[in-house]
C-alpha cells in the first residue's frame, strides 16, 4: 500500500498534518510493505525536511499512491480520478459550499471516506480536532473578554510554539468574578475546561451556577439533560432525545441571565432547539457579552443566532448588535462578541496534528488494511462514481441545478 499526504490547499491556509513524521516513520517501521510519501508543501506545521529527517520521501506528484490523506476539503483542481480520499469534506449535512466538490468526487469516481463519520460500534467518533478546538476556543474566550474590558492582556494562541507555551500565560493571570457556561459533554467542552482548569476557574455544578453568588471566577458545563426538555415530561429520555431532538424544547434561558460567557461545544443539526433566538438576545435581562462559538455552525442554521459568519485565525473576534441584529466592532457596550473561528485547531498544529495522528493509527488504520471493514464502508459517501448507501439521502443535494 502506497499511500500519500496531500498539500492543505484550501484559503484562509490550513497547516495541521493527518500524521507526523514520527508518526509516518513508526507505521512504515512495522510494516515493510507500507509506502508513505509527502507532497511538498511550505504552509505545514512540520517542515518537508522534518519529513526527509525520518527517511520520508517528499515529491510533488502523489497521483501513483493508493491511498490519499488530508485534512480539510481538497481544491476540486486538485482531485485525482478513481483515488480513495480520506479528508473532512464537509458534504454529509448538504453544507450547499461543498456540492460542486461532492459532485466532481462522484464524476471522478472518487472513493470518499470522511473521517467525520468514522464511528466505532456504538457510533461515537473514533476521530476529531474536537479537543483542541475546545482548548484553543476557551483560550480565545478567555482573550476576547481581556480586550473587551482592557483588564488584562493575553497571547494569541497562534502566537505560542505549542500548548506548552501558552500554559505559560495562564499562571499571571488576574480574573475577575465572571461565570462561563460550556455547552456539550464531549471532546470541544473537555478540551475547553482544560484550558479554564489551567486558568484555575473553579468548576460547579449547574445548579450552583444558577443559584449561588461566588467571590472568584467559576464556569459549569452543561449536559443534553441540562438544556433541553420534552413537554409534559420530568424524566429526560437521552436515548430518545437523540433519536427525537425536534421533540424538545431549549432550557436555557436560565444561563442566559446568569452567565457573562458562553463556550459552545455542542454537535448541533437541523431539529435541533436553538438555545435562545435573536428576540431574547434583546432582553435587558441577557447577560451573556462574549460567546466562543467553537461548533461554529452559521445561522440561520446554527445553534446561536448572533454567529452570523466564520472568523479567522489572525482576526477571530466580532462584535454583535442585539438590537439592530447585524455585526459591529467588537469591544463596545452594546455588543456581543463572538468569536467564531471555524479551523481552531489550527492556532495549534503541532499539537492538534500529533493528537490526531494517534488517534487514526490507534483507531482507523487496521480498519483501511481490511477488505471489508464496517467502520470504513459506515464513513465512505461516495465510490465509483456513485453514493454510498447510507448517504442515498445526499442525491437530491447532488443533483441540484445538474
Amino acid at each position: 500500500m502506497k499511500v500519500g499526504i496531500i498539500r492543505e490547499e484550501k484559503n484562509p491556509p490550513d497547516s495541521r498534518v493527518p500524521l507526523t513524521p514520527e508518526q509516518c516513520q513508526y507505521l512504515m517501521q512495522i510494516d515493510q510493505n507500507l509506502e508513505i510519501v509527502i507532497q511538498s508543501s511550505e504552509k505545514r506545521c512540520f517542515a518537508d525536511s522534518e519529513y526527509q529527517e525520518k527517511n520520508i520521501s517528499v515529491v510533488k506528484d502523489v497521483s501513483n499512491c493508493d491511498i490519499l490523506l488530508g485534512v480539510k476539503e481538497v481544491s476540486i483542481n486538485s482531485l485525482v480520478a478513481n483515488k480513495t480520499y480520506l479528508f473532512f469534506s464537509h458534504t454529509h449535512k448538504k453544507q450547499p459550499y461543498n456540492r460542486k466538490l461532492l459532485q466532481t468526487i462522484l464524476l471522478k469516481k472518487i472513493r470518499l471516506i470522511d473521517y467525520e463519520c468514522l464511528c466505532d460500534v456504538q457510533g461515537k467518533r473514533v476521530i476529531a480536532f474536537g479537543h483542541w478546538a475546545g482548548v484553543v476556543g476557551a483560550h480565545n474566550a478567555i482573550l476576547a473578554w481581556g480586550k473587551r474590558y482592557q483588564s488584562f492582556a493575553l497571547q494569541s494562541m497562534h502566537q505560542c510554539h505549542d500548548f506548552a507555551e501558552a500554559k505559560t500565560y495562564y499562571n499571571d493571570l488576574s480574573l475577575p468574578n465572571f461565570k462561563i457556561v460550556i455547552t456539550g459533554d464531549g471532546r470541544v467542552s473537555n478540551g475547553a475546561a482544560t484550558v479554564l482548569d489551567l486558568m484555575k476557574i473553579k468548576q460547579v455544578s449547574p445548579q450552583d451556577f444558577l443559584e449561588e453568588k461566588f467571590s472568584y471566577p467559576v464556569y459549569t458545563k452543561l449536559g443534553v439533560k441540562d438544556m433541553y426538555a420534552k413537554k409534559g415530561e420530568d424524566i429526560f429520555n437521552e436515548p430518545n432525545y437523540y433519536k427525537h431532538p425536534e421533540e424538545y424544547d431549549s432550557i436555557f434561558e436560565p444561563y442566559t441571565k446568569v452567565s457573562d460567557m458562553m463556550i459552545n461545544g455542542i454537535y448541533w443539526e437541523k431539529g435541533v432547539p436553538t438555545f435562545f433566538s435573536e428576540e431574547d438576545m434583546k432582553k435587558d435581562d441577557f447577560n451573556i457579552k462574549v460567546i466562543a462559538d467553537v461548533t461554529c455552525d452559521i445561522a440561520p442554521d446554527a445553534s446561536i443566532p448572533c454567529t452570523i459568519r466564520p472568523s479567522t485565525i489572525a482576526d477571530p473576534i466580532y462584535g454583535y448588535d442585539p438590537n439592530l441584529e447585524k455585526e459591529i466592532k467588537p469591544f463596545q457596550p452594546q455588543s456581543i462578541d463572538i468569536m467564531a473561528v471555524d479551523n481552531l485547531p489550527n492556532e495549534l498544529p503541532r499539537d492538534a496534528s500529533e493528537d490526531f495522528g494517534n488517534q487514526l493509527i490507534d483507531r482507523v488504520w487496521d480498519e483501511l488494511k481490511k477488505p471489508n471493514s464496517q467502520m470504513i464502508y459506515d464513513a465512505t459517501i461516495a465510490i465509483n462514481g456513485k453514493l454510498n448507501q447510507p448517504y442515498e439521502y445526499l442525491q437530491d443535494f447532488v443533483n441540484f441545478n445538474q
